[in-house]
Formats: C-alpha cells, structure tokens, sequence
C-alpha cells in the first residue's frame, strides 16, 4: 500500500471522524499546523475539530505532539484513538507514534528526515521534501507550511485551501505572511516526480 511520489488532490474516503497526529521535534511548528488546521476546520468550514498538543521537557529541539481531531456530528473523546493521516517530522515521531496509524491510513514524510517506515506495506506513504522546499524559500521556519500545502492534497475532499489559507494568515507574524502562503502553495503543487522520487 506505499504510495510515494505523486499526492492526488482529495483523492480519499470521506469520514464522518477523521484523526491527524503531527509529531516531530519543537521548532519545527508542530502545534502551529495542529493549531491552523483545527482553525481551518472550525472557523472557515464549520465542522467541529479539537486541537490538542504537548511537548517534550524542553519546547525546542524535545519531542513534540499535535492532534486534530475533526467530525461532521460532536466529538466526544477529544484525542486520536487511531491516526487518519500522520504528519511525520522526524524518524523518532515516526516510530513512536505509527502504531497508533491505521492500517491503510496516511503518513507523510520527508524522506531526509524519515528514512524508515516500518511495514510501509500497510500504510499510504507519501514522500514530500518539506525541508529542502523551506530553505529554497526562506529558511526551515516555512517547513509547517510547506507540509500544509501537502496535507491540503491529502484532505482537499474535507476542506477548501481558501480556509487554510485564511488560518495560516492569522496564525503566522504578519511579516511573513506572504513567504507562509508561497510555502504552503509550494507543498500544494509539489509532486515528487519533480524530485525524481
């Protein structure tokens, strides 16, 4: 079941619960794309999404979680049971937490962060360079952006990119707004065949 190489815009089931996980290490704006994500859902589309996160005993460079969790009814358990999608920023994210994906769920990865996926049969793996894209255009502060711009491929049935939009413009420094939305329009139409993945 891995998939790598090419993302195809919306082209998964819908679900009435859908649960995202993001791990990684802090700094590299976990809980930022928890946090526009849950607000792209709630405030631009109307659904119900909870935001969760915790970190690790130091915020940057320690271990880093965010969930989202987002129903069309109300969510009663506000935590992922079994991950959706799994937004892995790193190899030690990615083994931690890949036991709670489902089995045909999505991960997506950088593959100079990821360098292994265990039993990647099981799973659509989906390989995006967040991180190279990020220093092409400013520096790996866009990384979060970047990998927005390549979940909205994943969830495009679930969500308009204009309410991604709206919630990275209201959750990044306003001078950097402009540099956020180019990071994320980069993850959008990146396909790895570009990269000759």
């Amino acid at each position: 079941m891995s998939t790598r190489g090419s993302l195809k815009r919306g082209c998964e089931v819908k679900n009435k619960r859908f649960e995202i996980r993001i791990a990684g290490f802090g700094g590299q704006g976990v809980v930022t794309i928890g946090r526009i994500l849950g607000e792209a859902f709630s405030i631009y589309e109307g659904k119900n999404s909870v935001n969760t996160h915790s970190y690790g005993p130091e915020s940057r460079g320690g271990a880093c979680r965010a969930e989202v969790v987002v129903s069309d009814g109300e969510i009663h358990y506000p935590h992922v049971r079994k991950a959706d999608l799994f937004i892995a920023l790193s190899q030690v994210a990615l083994d931690t937490y890949i036991a709670d994906l489902k089995e045909g769920g999505m991960i997506l990865i950088d593959p100079r962060s990821v360098k292994n996926v265990p039993d990647k049969h099981k799973y659509r793996v989906y390989e995006v360079p967040t991180m190279t894209i990020a220093h092409e255009i400013g520096g790996v502060k866009f990384q979060n952006s970047v990998a927005l711009g390549a979940v909205y491929r994943l969830i495009a049935h679930m969500i308009k990119d204009s309410s991604l939009r709206q919630a990275i413009s209201g959750n990044v420094p306003p001078e950097t707004v402009g540099i956020n939305i180019e990071a994320f329009e980069r993850g959008v139409h990146y396909d790895g065949k570009e990269r000759g993945q």
